[in-house]
Protein backbone atom coordinates (compact mmCIF):
# COMPACT_ATOMS: atom_id res chain seq x y z
CA UNK A 1 0.00 0.00 0.00
CA UNK A 2 1.12 3.59 -0.51
CA UNK A 3 2.64 5.43 2.33
CA UNK A 4 1.12 8.51 3.13
CA UNK A 5 3.76 11.20 4.89
CA UNK A 6 2.43 12.85 7.95
CA UNK A 7 0.19 16.23 7.43
CA UNK A 8 2.77 19.32 8.07
CA UNK A 9 2.19 21.81 10.55
CA UNK A 10 0.32 24.75 9.41
CA UNK A 11 1.14 28.27 10.18
CA UNK A 12 -2.18 30.43 11.35
CA UNK A 13 -1.99 34.20 11.46
CA UNK A 14 -0.93 35.04 15.40
CA UNK A 15 -4.12 35.75 17.35
CA UNK A 16 -6.56 34.02 14.97
CA UNK A 17 -5.58 30.06 15.48
CA UNK A 18 -8.20 28.39 13.66
CA UNK A 19 -11.46 26.96 15.19
CA UNK A 20 -13.09 23.71 13.91
CA UNK A 21 -16.50 25.68 12.94
CA UNK A 22 -14.73 28.50 11.75
CA UNK A 23 -12.93 25.76 9.10
CA UNK A 24 -16.03 23.75 8.40
CA UNK A 25 -17.53 27.08 7.28
CA UNK A 26 -15.25 27.78 5.28
CA UNK A 27 -14.65 24.59 3.50
CA UNK A 28 -18.78 24.64 2.49
CA UNK A 29 -18.44 27.39 0.61
CA UNK A 30 -15.65 26.10 -1.79
CA UNK A 31 -18.80 24.38 -3.94
CA UNK A 32 -22.21 26.47 -4.62
CA UNK A 33 -23.97 23.16 -4.43
CA UNK A 34 -24.23 21.25 -1.16
CA UNK A 35 -24.80 18.17 -2.78
CA UNK A 36 -23.60 17.41 -6.27
CA UNK A 37 -22.58 13.84 -6.82
CA UNK A 38 -19.63 12.76 -8.99
CA UNK A 39 -16.35 11.10 -8.47
CA UNK A 40 -14.20 13.30 -10.42
CA UNK A 41 -13.20 16.12 -8.00
CA UNK A 42 -12.55 13.71 -5.05
CA UNK A 43 -10.54 11.77 -7.16
CA UNK A 44 -8.71 14.69 -8.13
CA UNK A 45 -8.37 15.88 -4.34
CA UNK A 46 -7.37 12.59 -2.90
CA UNK A 47 -4.43 12.57 -6.23
CA UNK A 48 -3.24 16.03 -4.53
CA UNK A 49 -3.14 14.17 -1.62
CA UNK A 50 -1.19 11.29 -2.56
CA UNK A 51 -3.71 9.12 -2.37
CA UNK A 52 -4.66 8.02 0.94
CA UNK A 53 -7.43 5.88 -0.03
CA UNK A 54 -4.93 3.42 -1.34
CA UNK A 55 -3.51 2.98 2.48
CA UNK A 56 -6.60 2.33 4.47
CA UNK A 57 -6.90 -0.63 6.68
CA UNK A 58 -9.50 -3.41 5.34
CA UNK A 59 -12.98 -1.94 4.52
CA UNK A 60 -16.49 -2.92 4.65
CA UNK A 61 -18.74 -0.64 2.47
CA UNK A 62 -22.09 -0.01 3.57
CA UNK A 63 -25.22 1.19 1.47
CA UNK A 64 -28.99 1.41 1.74
CA UNK A 65 -31.67 3.69 2.45
CA UNK A 66 -32.25 2.93 6.54
CA UNK A 67 -30.47 1.44 9.35
CA UNK A 68 -26.63 2.12 7.82
CA UNK A 69 -25.88 3.29 11.14
CA UNK A 70 -27.29 0.79 13.55
CA UNK A 71 -25.99 -2.17 11.35
CA UNK A 72 -22.26 -0.60 11.43
CA UNK A 73 -22.56 -0.01 15.36
CA UNK A 74 -22.92 -4.17 16.10
CA UNK A 75 -20.25 -4.87 13.90
CA UNK A 76 -18.13 -2.13 15.31
CA UNK A 77 -19.17 -3.36 19.01
CA UNK A 78 -18.89 -6.98 18.35
CA UNK A 79 -15.40 -6.26 16.52
CA UNK A 80 -13.69 -4.24 19.30
CA UNK A 81 -15.30 -6.65 22.13
CA UNK A 82 -13.26 -9.69 19.89
CA UNK A 83 -10.36 -7.31 20.55
CA UNK A 84 -9.70 -5.50 17.36
CA UNK A 85 -9.05 -1.62 16.69
CA UNK A 86 -11.79 0.06 14.11
CA UNK A 87 -12.22 2.88 12.19
CA UNK A 88 -15.72 4.12 11.35
CA UNK A 89 -16.77 7.00 9.31
CA UNK A 90 -20.75 7.68 9.46
CA UNK A 91 -23.08 10.60 8.60
CA UNK A 92 -24.52 12.71 9.32
CA UNK A 93 -23.25 13.83 12.93
CA UNK A 94 -26.04 14.40 15.84
CA UNK A 95 -24.25 16.99 18.46
CA UNK A 96 -20.42 16.92 17.77
CA UNK A 97 -18.96 17.14 13.73
CA UNK A 98 -16.24 14.46 15.35
CA UNK A 99 -18.79 12.09 15.56
CA UNK A 100 -18.23 11.13 11.78
CA UNK A 101 -14.73 10.11 12.22
CA UNK A 102 -13.91 7.60 14.72
CA UNK A 103 -9.98 6.71 14.80
CA UNK A 104 -9.28 2.73 16.14
CA UNK A 105 -12.27 3.47 18.73
CA UNK A 106 -12.12 6.98 19.27
CA UNK A 107 -13.70 10.20 18.13
CA UNK A 108 -11.57 12.48 15.81
CA UNK A 109 -9.68 15.46 18.06
CA UNK A 110 -10.56 19.51 17.34
CA UNK A 111 -7.01 19.97 16.62
CA UNK A 112 -6.55 16.57 14.24
CA UNK A 113 -9.42 17.10 12.09
CA UNK A 114 -8.57 20.69 11.64
CA UNK A 115 -4.96 20.19 10.67
CA UNK A 116 -6.56 17.52 8.25
CA UNK A 117 -9.10 20.08 7.00
CA UNK A 118 -6.66 22.86 6.15
CA UNK A 119 -4.72 19.79 4.13
CA UNK A 120 -6.67 18.97 2.08
CA UNK A 121 -8.05 22.99 1.43
CA UNK A 122 -4.34 23.38 0.33
CA UNK A 123 -4.29 20.24 -1.96
CA UNK A 124 -7.91 21.33 -3.44
CA UNK A 125 -6.86 25.00 -3.93
CA UNK A 126 -9.34 27.49 -5.78
CA UNK A 127 -11.12 24.30 -7.22
CA UNK A 128 -14.40 22.99 -6.44
CA UNK A 129 -15.35 20.97 -4.39
CA UNK A 130 -17.94 19.57 -2.15
CA UNK A 131 -18.31 19.60 1.61
CA UNK A 132 -18.85 15.92 1.91
CA UNK A 133 -16.15 15.43 -0.46
CA UNK A 134 -13.59 17.39 1.39
CA UNK A 135 -14.34 15.74 4.78
CA UNK A 136 -14.40 12.41 2.76
CA UNK A 137 -10.81 12.84 1.52
CA UNK A 138 -9.71 14.34 5.49
CA UNK A 139 -11.36 11.23 6.70
CA UNK A 140 -8.99 8.95 4.16
CA UNK A 141 -5.97 10.80 5.55
CA UNK A 142 -6.70 10.18 9.11
CA UNK A 143 -7.91 6.46 8.69
CA UNK A 144 -4.65 6.31 5.99
CA UNK A 145 -2.23 7.24 8.72
CA UNK A 146 -3.65 5.37 12.32
CA UNK A 147 -3.24 2.26 12.37
CA UNK A 148 -6.35 0.16 12.80
CA UNK A 149 -7.82 -3.67 12.14
CA UNK A 150 -10.70 -2.84 10.00
CA UNK A 151 -12.57 0.47 8.49
CA UNK A 152 -16.13 0.29 8.23
CA UNK A 153 -17.01 2.94 5.83
CA UNK A 154 -21.09 4.48 5.17
CA UNK A 155 -21.94 6.35 1.77
CA UNK A 156 -23.57 9.95 2.27
CA UNK A 157 -25.82 9.48 -0.58
CA UNK A 158 -26.58 6.48 -2.82
CA UNK A 159 -23.61 4.51 -3.69
CA UNK A 160 -22.39 4.49 -7.19
CA UNK A 161 -21.48 8.21 -7.28
CA UNK A 162 -21.10 8.53 -3.52
CA UNK A 163 -17.59 10.40 -2.31
CA UNK A 164 -16.65 6.99 -0.25
CA UNK A 165 -16.98 4.96 -3.37
CA UNK A 166 -13.30 5.06 -4.34
CA UNK A 167 -12.34 2.29 -2.55
CA UNK A 168 -11.08 -0.17 -5.28
CA UNK A 169 -11.49 -3.57 -3.75
CA UNK A 170 -12.93 -3.62 0.37
CA UNK A 171 -13.54 -6.91 2.37
CA UNK A 172 -17.04 -6.53 2.11
CA UNK A 173 -19.86 -4.09 0.82
CA UNK A 174 -23.38 -4.30 2.61
CA UNK A 175 -26.88 -3.25 1.31
CA UNK A 176 -29.26 -2.39 4.16
CA UNK A 177 -33.35 -1.73 3.44
CA UNK A 178 -34.09 0.20 0.21
CA UNK A 179 -36.88 2.71 -0.13
CA UNK A 180 -38.01 5.94 -1.01
CA UNK A 181 -35.54 8.73 0.07
CA UNK A 182 -33.87 12.33 -1.32
CA UNK A 183 -35.54 11.22 -4.73
CA UNK A 184 -34.40 14.67 -6.25
CA UNK A 185 -30.88 13.11 -6.21
CA UNK A 186 -31.46 9.32 -6.73
CA UNK A 187 -34.74 9.23 -8.68
CA UNK A 188 -38.40 8.47 -7.85
CA UNK A 189 -38.34 4.44 -8.40
CA UNK A 190 -37.10 1.78 -6.08
CA UNK A 191 -35.68 0.19 -9.24
CA UNK A 192 -34.06 3.44 -9.58
CA UNK A 193 -31.98 3.58 -6.45
CA UNK A 194 -31.52 0.63 -5.90
CA UNK A 195 -29.00 0.39 -8.53
CA UNK A 196 -27.57 3.77 -7.76
CA UNK A 197 -27.00 1.88 -4.08
CA UNK A 198 -25.34 -1.34 -6.27
CA UNK A 199 -22.82 0.92 -7.39
CA UNK A 200 -20.91 0.02 -4.37
CA UNK A 201 -20.91 -3.63 -5.78
CA UNK A 202 -17.09 -4.71 -6.63
CA UNK A 203 -15.99 -7.58 -8.94
CA UNK A 204 -15.42 -10.90 -6.13
CA UNK A 205 -16.04 -9.14 -3.24
CA UNK A 206 -19.58 -10.85 -1.59
CA UNK A 207 -22.07 -8.09 -0.83
CA UNK A 208 -24.61 -8.78 1.94
CA UNK A 209 -27.82 -8.03 1.42
CA UNK A 210 -30.70 -7.23 3.72
CA UNK A 211 -34.59 -7.99 3.14
CA UNK A 212 -35.21 -5.81 0.05
CA UNK A 213 -38.15 -4.79 -2.19
CA UNK A 214 -38.91 -7.45 -4.90
CA UNK A 215 -38.29 -4.55 -8.10
CA UNK A 216 -34.91 -3.52 -6.02
CA UNK A 217 -33.62 -6.98 -4.92
CA UNK A 218 -33.99 -7.81 -8.84
CA UNK A 219 -31.71 -4.53 -9.59
CA UNK A 220 -29.04 -5.74 -7.46
CA UNK A 221 -29.12 -9.04 -8.32
CA UNK A 222 -29.12 -7.88 -12.23
CA UNK A 223 -25.92 -5.15 -11.22
CA UNK A 224 -24.36 -8.42 -9.28
CA UNK A 225 -24.39 -10.34 -12.22
CA UNK A 226 -23.19 -8.14 -14.26
CA UNK A 227 -20.12 -7.78 -12.34
CA UNK A 228 -19.39 -10.87 -10.76
CA UNK A 229 -20.41 -9.84 -7.05
CA UNK A 230 -21.44 -12.84 -4.98
CA UNK A 231 -24.46 -12.56 -3.22
CA UNK A 232 -25.74 -13.02 0.42
CA UNK A 233 -29.16 -12.43 1.19
CA UNK A 234 -31.45 -12.13 4.44
CA UNK A 235 -33.84 -15.40 4.33
CA UNK A 236 -31.94 -17.06 2.13
CA UNK A 237 -28.04 -17.24 3.11
CA UNK A 238 -28.99 -16.36 6.62
CA UNK A 239 -31.48 -15.43 9.02
CA UNK A 240 -33.00 -14.27 12.26
CA UNK A 241 -35.59 -15.59 14.23
CA UNK A 242 -36.78 -13.96 17.36
CA UNK A 243 -37.88 -15.36 20.46
CA UNK A 244 -39.27 -14.70 23.68
CA UNK A 245 -35.26 -13.89 25.33
CA UNK A 246 -34.00 -12.62 22.48
CA UNK A 247 -32.95 -14.18 18.49
CA UNK A 248 -31.57 -16.92 16.69
CA UNK A 249 -29.15 -16.46 14.06
CA UNK A 250 -28.81 -18.93 11.97
CA UNK A 251 -25.95 -18.40 8.98
CA UNK A 252 -23.62 -21.08 7.78
CA UNK A 253 -22.76 -22.89 10.64
CA UNK A 254 -25.06 -24.12 13.47
CA UNK A 255 -27.58 -22.07 15.03
CA UNK A 256 -26.61 -19.09 17.37
CA UNK A 257 -28.94 -18.09 20.50
CA UNK A 258 -28.12 -14.37 21.26
CA UNK A 259 -29.57 -12.11 23.59
CA UNK A 260 -32.01 -8.99 22.86
CA UNK A 261 -29.95 -6.07 20.89
CA UNK A 262 -29.14 -3.03 23.02
CA UNK A 263 -30.76 -0.93 20.43
CA UNK A 264 -34.74 -1.22 20.74
CA UNK A 265 -36.97 -1.77 18.50
CA UNK A 266 -38.27 -5.27 16.30
CA UNK A 267 -36.16 -4.20 13.09
CA UNK A 268 -32.56 -3.75 15.17
CA UNK A 269 -32.74 -7.50 15.35
CA UNK A 270 -33.06 -8.00 11.80
CA UNK A 271 -29.76 -5.07 11.12
CA UNK A 272 -28.10 -7.68 14.07
CA UNK A 273 -28.91 -10.23 11.60
CA UNK A 274 -26.88 -8.30 8.79
CA UNK A 275 -24.10 -7.22 11.23
CA UNK A 276 -23.38 -11.32 11.77
CA UNK A 277 -23.91 -11.93 8.39
CA UNK A 278 -21.04 -9.58 7.56
CA UNK A 279 -18.62 -11.22 10.44
CA UNK A 280 -19.15 -14.55 8.94
CA UNK A 281 -17.60 -13.16 5.66
CA UNK A 282 -14.65 -11.93 7.93
CA UNK A 283 -12.25 -15.18 7.26
CA UNK A 284 -9.33 -13.22 8.98
CA UNK A 285 -11.15 -12.11 11.95
CA UNK A 286 -12.32 -14.39 14.87
CA UNK A 287 -15.21 -12.96 16.77
CA UNK A 288 -16.48 -15.87 18.97
CA UNK A 289 -20.15 -16.01 20.73
CA UNK A 290 -19.00 -14.57 24.05
CA UNK A 291 -17.90 -11.37 21.44
CA UNK A 292 -20.70 -11.63 19.97
CA UNK A 293 -23.19 -11.53 22.89
CA UNK A 294 -20.85 -8.70 24.75
CA UNK A 295 -21.10 -6.36 21.02
CA UNK A 296 -24.92 -7.16 21.16
CA UNK A 297 -25.77 -5.88 24.77
CA UNK A 298 -23.61 -2.62 24.31
CA UNK A 299 -24.30 -1.26 21.02
CA UNK A 300 -24.80 2.55 21.16
CA UNK A 301 -26.09 4.36 18.34
CA UNK A 302 -27.73 7.64 19.54
CA UNK A 303 -31.20 8.77 18.63
CA UNK A 304 -32.61 5.22 17.24
CA UNK A 305 -35.23 4.53 19.76
CA UNK A 306 -33.52 5.95 22.44
CA UNK A 307 -34.79 6.39 25.41
CA UNK A 308 -34.20 9.74 27.62
CA UNK A 309 -33.76 9.55 31.13
CA UNK A 310 -32.71 12.34 32.67
CA UNK A 311 -32.82 16.12 31.67
CA UNK A 312 -34.88 19.31 31.24
CA UNK A 313 -37.01 17.72 29.35
CA UNK A 314 -37.67 14.72 31.50
CA UNK A 315 -38.02 17.24 34.80
CA UNK A 316 -40.54 18.84 32.70
CA UNK A 317 -42.32 15.70 31.81
CA UNK A 318 -45.15 14.08 34.18
CA UNK A 319 -43.41 11.49 36.47
CA UNK A 320 -45.12 8.36 34.87
CA UNK A 321 -44.65 9.66 30.99
CA UNK A 322 -41.40 8.36 28.56
CA UNK A 323 -40.05 10.29 26.09
CA UNK A 324 -38.59 8.34 23.39
CA UNK A 325 -36.18 9.86 20.49
CA UNK A 326 -35.30 8.60 17.08
CA UNK A 327 -33.98 10.32 14.06
CA UNK A 328 -36.08 8.51 11.36
CA UNK A 329 -37.08 10.73 8.38
CA UNK A 330 -38.48 8.79 5.50
CA UNK A 331 -41.34 6.27 5.17
CA UNK A 332 -39.46 3.08 6.00
CA UNK A 333 -38.42 4.48 9.51
CA UNK A 334 -41.90 5.49 10.33
CA UNK A 335 -42.75 2.24 9.87
CA UNK A 336 -40.85 0.12 11.51
CA UNK A 337 -41.23 3.08 14.96
CA UNK A 338 -44.76 2.06 14.50
CA UNK A 339 -44.22 -1.69 14.84
CA UNK A 340 -42.21 -0.97 17.60
CA UNK A 341 -45.21 1.49 19.29
CA UNK A 342 -47.58 -1.56 18.78
CA UNK A 343 -45.18 -4.19 20.32
CA UNK A 344 -44.45 -1.81 23.35
CA UNK A 345 -46.58 -3.13 26.64
CA UNK A 346 -46.95 -2.81 29.96
CA UNK A 347 -43.63 -5.06 30.83
CA UNK A 348 -40.49 -4.16 28.91
CA UNK A 349 -39.48 -3.23 25.33
CA UNK A 350 -36.81 -4.72 22.83
CA UNK A 351 -33.83 -3.43 24.12
CA UNK A 352 -34.18 -4.21 27.94
CA UNK A 353 -35.60 -1.08 28.72
CA UNK A 354 -38.35 -1.05 30.94
CA UNK A 355 -41.24 1.17 30.70
CA UNK A 356 -42.21 2.14 34.33
CA UNK A 357 -45.13 -0.03 34.51
CA UNK A 358 -47.44 2.00 31.47
CA UNK A 359 -50.60 0.49 30.81
CA UNK A 360 -50.66 -1.66 27.07
CA UNK A 361 -53.24 1.19 25.97
CA UNK A 362 -51.32 4.66 27.25
CA UNK A 363 -51.60 7.18 24.20
CA UNK A 364 -48.98 7.79 21.95
CA UNK A 365 -48.01 11.47 21.12
CA UNK A 366 -45.97 12.66 18.59
CA UNK A 367 -43.70 15.47 18.71
CA UNK A 368 -42.65 16.04 14.56
CA UNK A 369 -40.05 18.26 13.02
CA UNK A 370 -39.24 17.67 8.50
CA UNK A 371 -37.50 18.47 6.44
CA UNK A 372 -39.14 20.71 3.27
CA UNK A 373 -37.97 17.54 0.72
CA UNK A 374 -39.52 14.78 2.70
CA UNK A 375 -43.14 13.59 2.41
CA UNK A 376 -45.23 14.16 5.76
CA UNK A 377 -48.55 12.11 4.60
CA UNK A 378 -46.19 9.41 3.71
CA UNK A 379 -43.99 9.17 7.05
CA UNK A 380 -47.18 9.99 9.36
CA UNK A 381 -49.59 7.83 7.51
CA UNK A 382 -47.64 5.16 9.83
CA UNK A 383 -49.24 6.64 12.94
CA UNK A 384 -52.94 6.89 11.51
CA UNK A 385 -54.96 4.82 14.24
CA UNK A 386 -52.19 4.51 16.36
CA UNK A 387 -51.02 8.24 18.02
CA UNK A 388 -53.52 9.67 19.47
CA UNK A 389 -51.95 13.40 19.16
CA UNK A 390 -49.06 15.14 17.52
CA UNK A 391 -47.23 18.20 17.58
CA UNK A 392 -45.54 20.09 15.29
CA UNK A 393 -42.36 22.03 15.41
CA UNK A 394 -39.62 23.71 13.17
CA UNK A 395 -36.50 22.39 12.94
CA UNK A 396 -34.04 24.97 14.42
CA UNK A 397 -30.89 25.95 12.15
CA UNK A 398 -32.35 24.70 8.83
CA UNK A 399 -34.33 26.89 6.81
CA UNK A 400 -35.99 24.18 4.28
CA UNK A 401 -38.53 22.52 7.26
CA UNK A 402 -42.18 22.23 6.60
CA UNK A 403 -44.04 24.57 8.47
CA UNK A 404 -44.92 23.39 11.60
CA UNK A 405 -49.41 24.89 10.32
CA UNK A 406 -49.11 22.70 7.63
CA UNK A 407 -47.13 19.42 9.43
CA UNK A 408 -50.05 19.82 11.71
CA UNK A 409 -52.98 20.06 9.32
CA UNK A 410 -51.53 16.81 7.70
CA UNK A 411 -51.70 15.12 10.79
CA UNK A 412 -55.24 16.25 11.75
CA UNK A 413 -56.36 15.19 8.16
CA UNK A 414 -54.94 11.84 8.94
CA UNK A 415 -56.64 11.56 12.36
CA UNK A 416 -54.02 12.70 14.47
CA UNK A 417 -55.11 15.46 16.54
CA UNK A 418 -52.25 17.77 15.29
CA UNK A 419 -51.49 21.63 16.25
CA UNK A 420 -48.19 23.63 16.11
CA UNK A 421 -45.80 24.16 18.74
CA UNK A 422 -42.83 26.62 19.34
CA UNK A 423 -40.56 24.35 20.72
CA UNK A 424 -40.10 20.98 21.87
CA UNK A 425 -40.66 21.76 25.29
CA UNK A 426 -43.78 23.94 24.41
CA UNK A 427 -45.30 20.69 22.87
CA UNK A 428 -44.54 18.57 25.63
CA UNK A 429 -46.60 21.05 27.94
CA UNK A 430 -49.12 21.15 25.19
CA UNK A 431 -49.48 17.70 25.26
CA UNK A 432 -49.19 17.36 29.37
CA UNK A 433 -52.13 19.65 29.37
CA UNK A 434 -54.45 18.43 26.90
CA UNK A 435 -54.20 14.55 28.00
CA UNK A 436 -53.02 14.15 31.84
CA UNK A 437 -52.81 10.15 31.79
CA UNK A 438 -49.67 8.79 31.75
CA UNK A 439 -48.14 8.48 28.19
CA UNK A 440 -45.54 7.30 25.75
CA UNK A 441 -44.08 10.56 23.45
CA UNK A 442 -42.18 9.83 20.55
CA UNK A 443 -40.08 12.99 19.11
CA UNK A 444 -39.17 11.71 15.51
CA UNK A 445 -39.25 13.24 12.32
CA UNK A 446 -35.38 14.57 11.72
CA UNK A 447 -31.91 13.65 12.32
CA UNK A 448 -31.41 17.65 12.71
CA UNK A 449 -34.24 17.50 15.52
CA UNK A 450 -32.45 14.65 17.52
CA UNK A 451 -29.41 16.44 17.38
CA UNK A 452 -30.95 19.61 18.86
CA UNK A 453 -32.87 17.38 21.69
CA UNK A 454 -29.30 15.54 22.79
CA UNK A 455 -27.48 18.87 22.47
CA UNK A 456 -30.23 20.33 25.16
CA UNK A 457 -30.97 17.60 27.37
CA UNK A 458 -27.13 16.77 27.58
Amino acid sequence: MMAISPALPTESEPGHEPTLESVLARVQRLHPRVIDLSLGRIERLLAGLGHPEKALPPVVHIAGTNAKGSTLAFLRAMLEAAGYDVHLYTSPHLVRFNERIVLAGKEIADEALIALLMECEAANGEEPITFFEIITAAAFLAFARTPADILLLETGLGGRLDATNVIGRPLLTAITPIGHDHAQFLGHTIGGIAAEKAGILKAGVSALLSRQPAEAMQVIERCAAGIGAPLVRADKDWRVMQDNDGFTYKGTGDPISLPVPALAGNHQIENAGLALACLERLAFYRVDEAAMRNGLAHARWPARLQRLTEGPLIEAAPPAWEIWLDGGHNRLAAEALAVWARSVNGGSVNGGSTNGGLAEDCPLHLITGLLESKDPGKFLASFAGLATAMRAVALQGEHAFIAPERLAAVATRLGIAGAPADSVPAALADLAAADDRPARILICGSLYLAGEILKENG
